[in-house]
This record gives structure tokens, C-alpha cells and sequence, in this order.
């Protein structure tokens, strides 16, 4: 059962803004559930990139200033986004949320309980 639908995901140039959409369904509801987005490079592991909880707010793991990835959500339709901005093409790679119970963020992938189909985001020069 999908838990968790990812979409946005796609090819752009450098320089451009991106938003990936997560949706939840079933038990998966973000007043209670933290949303993490991480993101994997070939060979690579995942890595934390942001997460956003109801108690916690918004935490970056990358690019921390001036911020180019935020995270944001709506809990009326129980979607988290990542906005991206001023892609560069290193930051090519596949991007996952992923949900975990209760009210703050982590950044280990192992932490997390639920996870997105992943999307590919291939940004060019």
C-alpha cells in the first residue's frame, strides 16, 4: 500500500527552481508525522537534505545559508514540498521524502519509516 507519492520531479537548467511535491495517505498524517527529504547520487548513500514537524518547524541539512532547498507543507491536504532554487547541476541526483512518526526531524536515514517512490531531478549546465 502507497503510503507516500512523490511528484515534480524532472530536467531543468542551472540556475532554475524546482518544487517536489510529497503526498501522504492511509495512517500518514503531517500534524503528527514528521516529513524528511533526502537525496541520493549514484554509488552514494542518502543523504538529509531538510525535514519539516509540527513542533521542530523546518531543519536544513545542506546548503544550511543562504538556503537554497526549504521545506514547507500543507497540512490541509497532507503535502510537503521541497522548494529548490538556483539549481546547479551538482545537485543532480534521485530525491526521496520520507515520513516518520511524531513531532521533530532527524537526518538518519534509518529513522525514518515511511519512504517516497524517488524522483529524479537532472539539472544541466
Amino acid at each position: 500500500q502507497v503510503r507516500l507519492v512523490e511528484s515534480g520531479g524532472g530536467s531543468v537548467q542551472s540556475g532554475d527552481s524546482l518544487t517536489l511535491s510529497c503526498t501522504a495517505f492511509d495512517d500518514i498524517d503531517l500534524n503528527h508525522w514528521a516529513i524528511g527529504w533526502f537525496r541520493q547520487f549514484p554509488g552514494k548513500e542518502r543523504e538529509a537534505v531538510s525535514c519539516i514537524a509540527t513542533v521542530e518547524g523546518t531543519s536544513k541539512y545542506v546548503d544550511k545559508e543562504p538556503g537554497r532547498f526549504t521545506s514547507t507543507r500543507d497540512v490541509a491536504n497532507n503535502t510537503a514540498y521541497l522548494q529548490m532554487k538556483s539549481l546547479i547541476p551538482e545537485d543532480t541526483a534521485t530525491y526521496y521524502c520520507a515520513a516518520r512518526r511524531g513531532y521533530v526531524c532527524a537526518k538518519y536515514v534509518s529513522q525514518y519509516d515511511v519512504w517516497g517512490q524517488g524522483l529524479q531531478v537532472t539539472v544541466s549546465s
